[in-house]
């Protein structure tokens, strides 16, 4: 019976059910696979059976699970395939993120720009408030360094800390039209020549501070940009903020998009393999009936059940 069309027919409906089972995985596809080629063998193996029976058996019941899990595969991909669409566009911006400009090497540089600026401008304040000269000390932009970086690069502290570090004493400032300095300050700054260097940014909210240390001294202080102070610090405050783990803006974007992708990726996993409830719940049923020892005498009332399976194809129900 090797050259028999039915069974080579088959054979082509097991091997169609053989990918199919390979690739929902699923547990009662499988089944119906290998009960359906324990079915092939015995038509094989006993010619003395109506081979008729089989081909009708496949006709009126393994065409129909084979188109239908075809559809419901057809759907899966379709769906799954727009979620990796955005598994590609969301790597695509994680490098666009990891590529731009505003990436931590520039904030490295505009560190040493703003201590140059804030250097300058206090020696220029000095000057102004020995000679009582009404010009403007402040280096153009001094205020933009915070501005653009705050947010993603400066350590968070409470609106009680930042109280702490930028309270003075009105009588221990200098004051001028411009700026207000601390007096001791300012005579350290004149001892060492005025060469500091930016430590770090501290924020709360949106007001935000940044920290200088005199360079090969133990001596901080604080400049206030949107009041324009400058104020000795006491280290013991700053060695209560939790500097340890500095997570910037684009670092944030790039694991949330990490993290997005991650959940897309299993999600299209599930997609791409799964068979409405519905279905399998009528697959196994189907299961059932194929099962019993005496189904082949009743092959002929298949066809309710292969009815059942090709209205599913023109239902909304995948």
């Amino acid at each position: 019976m090797d050259d028999n069309p039915i069974l080579r027919e088959s054979t082509q409906y097991l091997n169609k059910l053989h990918i199919l089972s390979a690739f929902f995985e699923d547990e009662i596809v499988y089944k119906i696979y290998l009960r359906t080629q324990v079915i092939h063998r015995l038509y094989e193996t006993n010619p003395e059976l109506d081979i008729n029976k089989l081909e009708l058996f496949h006709v009126q019941f393994t065409a129909a699970v084979i188109d239908l899990l075809k559809k419901i595969k057809k759907i899966n991909e379709r769906n799954s395939s727009l979620l990796f669409e955005e598994i590609r566009l969301n790597k695509d911006l994680i490098k666009s993120v990891q590529d731009s400009d505003f990436a931590e090497h520039d904030y490295d540089n505009d560190k040493q720009r703003q201590a140059l600026r804030i250097n300058t401008s206090l020696r220029k304040l000095y000057q102004v408030l020995s000679e009582e000269s009404h010009e403007y000390p402040l280096v153009k932009n001094i205020n933009a360094f915070s501005a653009r970086y705050a947010q993603d690069y400066f350590f968070d502290i409470t609106a009680e800390m930042l109280g702490m570090l930028t309270a003075y004493e009105p009588k221990e400032v200098y004051t001028d039209a411009s700026a207000i300095i601390e007096r001791k300050l300012m005579g350290k700054l004149c001892k060492f020549d005025f060469r500091t260097a930016f430590y770090c940014g501290l924020k709360t909210g949106n007001l935000a501070i940044e920290i200088y240390k005199f360079i090969d001294q133990p001596v901080w202080y604080i400049f206030y940009p949107s009041r324009n102070i400058f104020l000795l610090c006491d280290y013991d405050l700053l060695s209560n903020i939790n500097t340890g783990t500095e997570v910037t803006r684009n670092d944030r974007i790039v694991q949330e998009l990490l993290d997005k992708n991650d959940q897309l990726q299993s999600s299209a996993s599930i997609i791409r393999i799964n068979i409405p409830a519905e279905v399998k719940n009528l697959l196994a049923e189907n299961y059932k009936k194929i099962s019993d020892i005496n189904f082949l005498q009743n092959i002929a009332g298949f066809d309710a059940q292969a009815n059942i399976l090709k209205a599913m194809l023109n239902t909304d129900m995948i």
